[in-house]
């Protein structure tokens, strides 16, 4: 196939990963880059040796690029996302699909009517670790999937993170941090979501910036910084979940596991793209380590774009997928509002499993 000519929108901390990979992929070619700050896109265009650094605008109305890459803040996907559909682009953004669901709907209603492709990280589930997980659990390996647990759990970003204030605000937090790629990791491997509920509170309302650029800084907390959550997949399935800030002494909890009527799985760190898989089956008392069956181990992001380029020249849907974002999104907010009402929330949306990556030959 030809590839599909790529700019990226958002020259910040995260953008780095994105620019060295999106040149090794041959469905996409790096093209152009822009930022709010012009000069910070010129410094990583000179760095990664993009031809073309310039203004989002003029990014978005060069009519040769084909794919724009989303990269700024939460609060401007939305509106970027908007933009580069408006121009005529199939557009791939970091997580999440926007902050609020009625920004997501609209995104996805306007690449409707455009004819156009959104695609969303996390795209960590199209990695060799959770793609091994979903090969076994296709296979029957554990049976029927009856139950699951997920756990991101630790300390804050004050105690790492040189501009942690956002994690705070509204839109932030644990589970819109994390949560996309818990969440997305579950939906792979066991199908959309049916309803949920759970409880979410701020256990210190302030918190003290340790990292040196702000040390000293007291952040007001705004946002629930720890999210217990359950879980009612439409497959049956009941999961449960908790995504917190508030764990200062660690967990050895594991990332997440599946049980089934004839075994149970341990799903390696969604953040990652491999990662150790193991399997315990009813029969036996000890657990089996399952040599991974699939490729992309490595920091493989922007594979969701070049997945996208692929699909979008066979004609046939990319994985990680508007839908899928979407309904991430909703299940996210869904946690807040259950808490906050004292109800179960019963999603509105829903999505396909997305097909399976294939094995590495």
């Amino acid at each position: 196939m030809k590839p599909m000519k790529t700019g990226i929108v958002g020259c910040g901390n995260i953008s780095g990963i994105y620019f060295r990979n999106l040149q090794l992929y041959p469905e996409v070619e790096l093209v152009a880059c822009a930022d709010l700050d012009v000069e910070r896109a010129a410094a990583r265009a000179r760095e990664f040796g993009v031809p073309k650094a310039c203004s989002v605008d003029e990014l978005l109305a060069d009519p040769e690029i084909e794919i724009v890459v989303n990269l700024t803040i939460p609060k401007a996907h939305a509106a970027v996302c908007l933009q580069a559909l408006a121009a005529g682009k199939h557009v791939y953004v970091e997580k999440p699909l926007a902050v609020t669901r009625e920004e997501g709907r609209e995104v996805l209603e306007l690449a409707a009517r455009s004819g156009l492709r959104v695609a969303g990280a996390p795209e960590t589930f199209l990695g060799g670790g959770i793609q091994t997980c979903r090969k076994l659990i296709d296979e029957g390996a554990i049976g029927r999937p009856v139950a699951a647990t997920a756990f991101m759990m630790g300390r804050g970003h004050e105690h790492w993170h040189p501009d942690p204030e956002f994690y705070y605000e509204v839109g932030g937090g644990p589970m819109f941090d994390m949560g996309p790629y818990y969440l997305t990791a579950l939906i792979n491997l066991l199908g959309p979501i049916r309803r949920v509920t759970g409880s979410a509170a701020i256990a210190f309302p302030e918190r003290t910036i340790l990292s040196e650029k702000k040390k000293g800084k007291i952040i007001k907390v705004e946002t629930p910084t720890h999210i217990a959550g359950v879980i009612d997949f439409a497959s049956g399935a009941v999961g449960t979940i908790i995504t917190s800030f508030d764990i200062m002494a660690g967990t050895e909890l594991p990332h997440i596991e599946i049980y089934g009527s004839a075994g149970t799985l341990r799903v390696p760190d969604p953040n990652g793209f491999g990662g150790r898989v193991q399997l315990r089956r009813a029969d036996s008392g000890e657990w089996e380590d399952i040599p991974l069956t699939h490729g992309y181990t490595d920091n493989n992001r922007g594979i969701g774009v070049a997945d996208m380029a692929r699909a979008i020249a066979e004609g046939r849907p990319h994985r990680a997928n508007g839908e899928l974002a979407y309904h991430v999104l909703e299940a996210m907010h869904g946690f807040h509002d259950a808490s906050r009402e004292g109800r179960h929330y019963e999603m509105t949306s829903s999505c396909d499993r997305p097909a399976a990556m294939p094995e590495r030959g």
